[in-house]
């Protein structure tokens, strides 16, 4: 078979290939960056790559090539002539059809089975359980609260229910990606709402970084005082002008909604043309 028609052929096998399908075939090549694999509906060539992380969420080992593995797709690229598989999928069905089956928006119950270092893990009401991991939901931080926070205890504890949206199935790790702040009021829109342009707000500085400081002007609402807005005349660092836990009275450039970003001014206040007491 000519390159051009093997080409094709294999372009035409690659577009009946759906995610989720179980596909056999044996190992062509086993390296620490994830195996190759060649597909029994297509031996001319390896089409199937299993990451290494997508191996076994248990045992994350390497095989030998020739090995006959069977593994779920989890994506198709007809231009790469690539089919991303997941022996861990195999491994374990219940677990992965529970998670293909939610929706993104979903809303989920459980407990905090774990806090660690790189987020929260979440012990579902619903589903089964994770073979490697405390529970099958998972929060990164950020997904935690709206608010700024030093120490993910101060918004969760180990045991404390949850009720959670489900943003979307990690297939690395067999997880749910979860949001708790998704569930909860977002103050910076309710104050982008209320807020204009020039406004004058007292606030508080909660920390200071190389370009600026940043000061709270409302609860759960903070705000950036670049540098250059920080004094009328220049500013070598921060601290020359501000300290964290200082009150100081600001006005607002910017407060764009859709990036949640609020850009604020220390100097302009003489010529805001507003003051909110």
């Amino acid at each position: 078979m000519s390159e051009s028609s093997e080409d094709r052929v294999c372009g035409e096998f690659l577009t009946g290939v759906r995610v989720g399908d179980l596909c056999g075939g044996t190992v062509a090549e086993a390296t620490s960056s994830g195996v190759t694999m060649t597909l029994d509906d297509f031996p001319a060539r390896p089409l199937g790559r299993v990451g290494p992380l997508d191996l076994s969420w248990i045992r994350r080992q390497e095989l030998e090539p020739g090995h006959r593995i069977t593994a779920r797709v989890l994506s198709v690229d007809v231009d790469a002539a690539q089919v991303r598989l997941s022996t861990a999928a195999t491994e374990n069905p219940e677990l992965w059809w529970f998670l293909a089956s939610l929706r993104p928006g979903e809303r989920m119950t459980g407990t905090i089975a774990s806090i660690e270092r790189f987020g929260v893990f979440v012990a579902l009401d619903d589903g089964p359980g994770h073979p490697v991991f405390p529970g099958v939901g998972f929060l990164a931080y950020p997904e935690l609260s709206w608010r700024r926070f030093e120490d993910p205890s101060e918004v969760v504890r180990v045991g404390e229910r949850v009720t959670c949206e489900f943003l979307q199935f990690d297939t690395t790790n067999g997880e749910a990606r979860l949001s708790l702040r998704a569930t909860l009021p977002d103050p910076f829109a309710r104050f982008a709402d209320r807020t204009s342009v020039d406004r004058t707000l007292r606030g508080r500085v909660t920390r200071l970084v190389p370009f600026g400081a940043f000061v709270e002007v409302a609860d759960g609402v903070e705000g950036l005082v670049h540098s250059r807005e920080l004094s009328g005349t220049p500013v070598d660092a921060p601290q020359d002008v501000v300290r964290s836990g200082d009150r100081i009275t600001v006005v607002v450039i910017e407060a764009d909604r859709e990036r949640r970003t609020l850009h604020l001014s220390r100097r302009r206040v003489r010529a805001a043309r507003r003051c909110d007491g």
